[in-house]
């Protein structure tokens, strides 16, 4: 007995349904992305990192220069100061570094007013890295 042969209409193409296969390319994606250990990648990586330029200039730590605003106004550098008094004093180190942090410290009583003035004073004198602190 002889088979016959299916004929298939040209119209009629395979489907190949894609999102099974999807499915399962993501479940293997995440089991190799659960199962993988960090350690076992850096262990087998072999990188020599090059060696510091000894000509280079060290770079120092700056400490950051503080203001404090309580409610009478500023303490910088552990004194109280006036707004001119502190405005000289913060022309001063801007001489010396303008790239120097401004770390302004406010207490939970001083008065906004403060602030803006103490920002104003960095800003006049070209100090841009301020951080403000609420204590």
């Amino acid at each position: 007995m002889r088979r016959k042969k299916k004929i298939r209409a040209k119209g009629d193409e395979v489907k190949l349904e894609m999102t099974a296969m999807i499915d399962v390319v993501f479940q293997l994606l995440i089991f190799f992305i659960v199962t993988l250990k960090q350690e076992d990648i850096l262990s087998q990586l072999d990188v020599m990192r090059p060696a510091p330029d000894p000509d280079a200039k060290e770079e120092t730590q700056i400490e950051p220069i503080k203001i404090l605003i309580g409610v009478r106004g500023f303490v910088f550098g552990g004194r109280p100061m006036s707004e001119g008094e502190l405005n000289t004093s913060i022309a001063r180190v801007a001489k010396y570094n303008r790239n120097a942090t401004v770390m302004i410290q406010c207490t939970m009583d001083s008065d906004h007013r403060w602030l803006i003035k103490a920002l104003d004073i960095c800003t006049r004198n070209e100090m841009t890295k301020l951080a403000v602190f609420s204590m």
